[in-house]
């Protein structure tokens, strides 16, 4: 895999990947100095990263203990997931017009991605490759500043795909809520995509209510 560009950058790649994995788990405390020996990078880059991923909700920081895994909360689930229904929605119904043959390609590749993933029980590449798939879909809409706020959104809540990837019924569940959802942009059918892609997120927070729900009542998210 090619290292990112920037130090910081590769420092930030490196924490998502170990929140996701759980080798960071909900409400772990960062070392940093450990974080940076293994990483082979100073602090300075470090604690940009973690600024960013405090600004994403990923980590919370607390004066005099420094900085923590966030604890995964329903409501902030039920949220991200509201504000990713309002923009994709709206980002869905414009690229179903403008999809070529050359989007159509990227959308199933990435698919197969997920589904071989999916197989291997790879979480961490399934979330990779989920997100193409989906940003593949919304892309052609052309609507840069609409899609930075969805990729801040979407990356708020990689720790909760996480753990719905981590049943095989949920595995096998996106599989087969991603083919309706090719074929229905093939087709260019807008209005089944719009709700094939709200039915997909409502099935995963459906699914992650009743594990994280009543840990997350007292807190402040496919």
């Amino acid at each position: 895999m090619r290292r990112p560009p920037t130090t910081q950058a590769f420092v930030l790649d490196e924490l998502r990947r170990s929140i996701v994995s759980g080798e960071l788990s909900p409400g772990q405390p960062i070392r940093q100095d450990t974080i940076a020996a293994g990483l082979g990078v100073s602090r300075v880059p470090l604690r940009e990263a973690l600024k960013t991923l405090e600004a994403e909700g990923q980590v919370v920081y607390q004066p005099h203990r420094g900085y923590s895994v966030a604890e995964l909360s329903l409501a902030d689930l039920l949220e991200v997931y509201r504000m990713r229904e309002l923009l994709e929605s709206e980002a869905a119904r414009v690229a179903t017009e403008r999809l070529t043959d050359a989007d159509l390609t990227r959308i199933t590749d990435a698919g197969q991605d997920v589904e071989k993933a999916a197989e291997d029980g790879d979480l961490v590449a399934m979330i990779a490759a989920n997100r193409r798939f989906h940003f593949a879909l919304l892309e052609p809409s052309g609507m840069p500043r609409l899609l930075r706020v969805v990729r801040t959104l979407w990356d708020a809540t990689d720790a909760y795909r996480a753990v719905y990837y981590n049943s095989g019924t949920n595995r096998a569940r996106v599989r087969r809520e991603h083919e309706a959802i090719i074929s229905a942009a093939e087709n260019g059918r807008a209005e089944d995509l719009i709700h094939l892609l709200a039915e997909h997120r409502d099935h995963a927070v459906d699914a992650l209510r009743g594990t994280i729900g009543e840990e997350g009542q007292s807190g402040p998210g496919e």
